[in-house]
């Protein structure tokens, strides 16, 4: 069985997915199904605020949508991430699932019970599929990590920049800015 018919019978499965609670819509990444906690509402009061910051810096053909499949088919790979800054086109589209190649920015939100998740698997897919900015933000620890300019070295594809910053300091993602003064930090006896 090749990895396209795989990811095909693992999409086709997706589709047919009767989702108990509290899971979330399952991402698929090389070959597997992966499956994850619906987000709480500590996590959703990040991606609110998040939103709220820039939301009103997006140029008018530029939409941020939130928890919306991101699909490259010819890698294999379907991922939901927390926030997504793509064209507004896209967003029009007919097709069920955004085009990596349209989106701008990617913000995952570090989760409590997999953070290997977005640091790991998310942090391999994302330059695969052509993702420009890709922005960690880990309300564990009250840090956040930029990555930009995806590049393949030796057939792997990885970031060539990042930059790191800290609670409150001030992101800067090409012409956005996120204010992390006003992003809580998970309190200790919380999930995601």
């Amino acid at each position: 069985m090749t990895e396209q018919s795989i990811y095909h019978h693992l999409r086709e499965f997706r589709e047919a997915f009767d989702k108990p609670e509290p899971l979330a819509w399952p991402e698929i990444s090389h070959g597997q199904l992966l499956m994850m906690m619906s987000p709480k509402k500590q996590h959703q009061l990040v991606a609110h605020r998040l939103r709220v910051q820039l939301d009103p810096q997006l140029d008018t053909d530029l939409v941020l949508m939130l928890e919306t499949d991101m699909e490259d088919a010819a890698l294999g790979i379907l991922r939901v991430p927390d926030l997504v800054v793509v064209d507004e086109e896209e967003a029009t589209a007919d097709s069920d699932a955004i085009d990596p190649r349209r989106c701008h920015l990617v913000i995952e939100i570090v989760s409590r019970s997999n953070p290997s998740n977005d640091y790991e698997g998310k942090l391999r897919d994302y330059p695969a599929m052509g993702v420009p900015h890709y922005l960690i933000v880990d309300p564990r620890d009250g840090s956040a990590v930029h990555h930009w300019a995806p590049v393949r070295r030796a057939g792997v594809a990885s970031y060539d920049n990042r930059q790191h910053y800290t609670f409150p300091e001030t992101i800067t993602v090409g012409a956005w800015k996120i204010d992390t003064a006003v992003l809580p930090r998970y309190s200790p006896d919380t999930g995601r």
